[in-house]
């Protein structure tokens, strides 16, 4: 099991990225959550087995198609399986 934490830059904002990625990451069956910061971008923070979370990650580099994603910076973290499911934050 593996914990990542996301920062999607790009046009990522307003273009359904975060309901998009929550369905996603359902489907897999990875946990976490995903907001909007005020810089406009996307944090996300996912946890859960290696290829799983891997898929998930390989998603949000292009993310849904109304999005322009520009880079994903990707930060492995401790895993905490502190999560239910997966949550949009707000």
């Amino acid at each position: 099991m593996i914990r990542i934490r996301l920062i999607i830059r790009g046009c990522v904002q307003g273009v359904f990225f975060r309901s998009s990625a929550q369905q996603k990451a359902l489907e897999l069956g990875v946990t976490g959550w995903i907001g909007n910061c005020a810089d406009g971008t996307v944090q996300a923070v996912v946890e859960g087995p290696d290829n799983l979370v891997n898929q998930f990650v390989e998603w949000c580099a292009s993310g849904p198609s109304t999005a322009q994603v520009e880079r994903v910076e990707v930060v492995r973290e401790a895993y905490t399986a502190e999560f239910e499911g997966f949550e949009i934050r707000y």
